[in-house]
């Protein structure tokens, strides 16, 4: 297992910042329907500075997957926009959500 990869079950907390062309291309919408395919919960959302912040709540191997599909180059999964760079963060589930939303 890679050191930022965790155990397939555990339940954890991705949150990814994705820099690029990502707001007003449907990229959002992307995501959620990623996110629910893998069976996870969260949101994705604009923030101000033209990122779209993605927080993904499930089993570890779901979330590494969703990291995988948000920086693959060249995308084979038709992700809208361009995707510059993603700055992931992990830490534990907080339970807090049971859905994946656009905000």
């Amino acid at each position: 297992m890679d050191a930022g990869q965790t155990s397939s079950t555990e339940v954890v907390r991705g949150t990814f910042f994705v820099h690029g062309t990502v707001q007003g291309v449907g990229f959002r919408w992307w995501v959620r329907a990623r996110a629910l395919e893998l069976g996870l919960v969260g949101h994705a959302r604009n923030t101000v500075d033209g990122r779209v912040e993605v927080v993904a709540e499930g089993p570890g191997g779901a979330v590494d997957r969703l990291e995988e599909l948000l920086t693959e180059v060249p995308s084979t999964a038709r992700r809208p926009g361009r995707v510059a760079q993603v700055v992931s963060q992990r830490s534990a589930a907080k339970g807090e959500v049971t859905s994946f939303v656009e905000r």
